[in-house]
């Protein structure tokens, strides 16, 4: 009875075994490669960049000429009645008159107030300031790729653990039943056992159930099937030598909301500059080169035939002197809204300092935590060993068996969230500091 018991889950356990080993290694490299290639939101702020630099290129900055070309047709069929110098009265009916015309123009601003200037280099602070929100978005994503990442880490080392539990209870259960064959103990130990074996495999569903849900998360952030196998690394290393006053220092010139209100700060202040030049003349050149042809086939007309063609030039000065006070009120906004930004710098400088020390001080008691739960783990392991030793000789009952069971359990489970708790911790404070993406995972 013992080894056909023992077979069929001895099969189960060798499948299983051959199935997790064939599911591929997600290492922490290739799921950051993974993501920054096929990310949509990554993409789309990649886009976006691109963009601000078409848009921050010299052929949108003013500076280069403009060259247009004209041409046109006309005819005109109309009766005509005239008399000559020795009185002869001469009619024409249905007269046509065609008109023929091209032209190419150039036109070059010399100076417009120095308006394109700071023009052209708000646009490249643009770019700028697109390039930190790609940025932004790209930290984000980390952190949400690490984030689940860790979560499907901590679930795959749980899923371990329950099925050790589960082994533990079965093996329980094995002995409580050839115990009762012996008269050794009361089918109330055997129920007992039967009800722990249940719940352990019901707590096994559920959790592998959860894993399976987070793996698709993870899928979905990298992009790619929802339904690809894998497993991940479970390893965690901690930065070594992380410093508050460092995390401070390296959020002043990297944090990416900062530089961001930095960026919007000096496009206010060229708003600014390119308003003033509202007040001053424009001056610019022009020149074309234009050919006209007309025919007559009416027998009054003096030509019949005409064509010219001719180059012009000049330059030409255009002073808004007044507009109506357009110009004054946008320079004025223009002002306060540069105001307005260095008062959202002010703002985002305390939020980035209050962050840090909030996700330092996050930090700090997740890693003290952490070195509390393994001291747990240690204590809990070392008293169901002993229990089990105890219960082996029928020197525990199973109630306490199971209690100790339960709180060995329980250690290592919560270690393992204090473990991935601490690990995204960390991770919260290199962004906040601008240092997500320049650490090693």
């Amino acid at each position: 009875m013992k080894c056909t018991r023992t077979l069929p889950f001895f099969l189960l356990s060798f499948f299983t075994l051959l199935t997790v080993r064939s599911q591929e290694l997600l290492s922490k490299e290739e799921a950051v490669d993974l993501t920054l290639s096929n990310n949509l939101g990554i993409e789309i702020a990649e886009n976006n960049t691109e963009i601000a630099e078409n848009n921050a290129s010299v052929l949108n900055s003013g500076y280069l000429p403009t060259l247009t070309g004209n041409a046109g047709f006309n005819i005109d069929r109309t009766s005509t009645e005239g008399q000559l110098a020795n009185g002869e009265e001469r009619q024409a009916d249905g007269v046509e008159t065609k008109r023929y015309n091209a032209s190419v123009n150039a036109n070059y601003v010399l100076f417009d107030g120095l308006g394109r200037l700071y023009n052209y280099k708000s646009l490249k602070e643009q770019q700028n300031l697109t390039e930190l929100q790609a940025r932004e978005t790209i930290e984000t994503t980390m952190l949400q790729l690490f984030t689940v990442y860790y979560e499907v880490a901590r679930l795959s080392e749980n899923v371990d653990n329950l099925e050790q539990a589960l082994e533990i209870s079965k093996d329980r259960l094995d002995r409580a039943r050839y115990q009762f064959e012996y008269g050794q103990s009361t089918g109330l130990d055997v129920l007992n056992a039967e009800v722990d074996v249940n719940t352990d495999s019901i707590n096994l569903i559920n959790v592998r159930q959860i894993l399976k849900n987070t793996k698709r998360d993870l899928n979905l952030i990298m992009n790619r099937n929802l339904e690809a196998e894998f497993q991940v690394d479970t390893l965690v290393t901690f930065v070594p030598g992380l410093l508050m006053e460092d995390m401070l220092n390296d959020a002043s010139e990297n944090n990416v909301n900062l530089l961001q209100a930095e960026s919007g700060e000096q496009i206010n202040e060229f708003g600014i500059k390119a308003t003033r030049g509202g007040f001053l003349p424009t001056v610019g050149l022009f020149g074309s080169y234009g050919w006209n042809r007309s025919e007559n086939n009416s027998p009054l007309a003096f030509l019949l035939q005409n064509t010219s063609s001719g180059l012009s030039g000049g330059v030409n000065l255009t002073w808004n002197l007044f507009d109506g006070g357009r110009t004054i009120t946008q320079f004025k906004n223009a002002k306060i809204a540069f105001k307005n930004q260095e008062l959202t710098k002010k703002q985002v400088e305390l939020n980035v300092e209050r962050d840090i020390r909030n996700a330092w001080e996050t930090y700090k008691n997740a890693l003290y935590i952490y070195e509390a739960q393994k001291k747990n783990v240690a204590t809990t392991r070392n008293n169901f060993n002993r229990t089990d030793e105890r219960f082996k000789f029928g020197r525990a009952t199973s109630l306490e068996f199971r209690q100790a069971q339960i709180n060995y359990l329980n250690a290592i489970l919560t270690k393992n969230q204090a473990k991935y708790t601490a690990k995204i911790a960390e991770l919260a404070v290199l962004q906040v500091s601008g240092q997500i993406l320049n650490t090693e995972f």
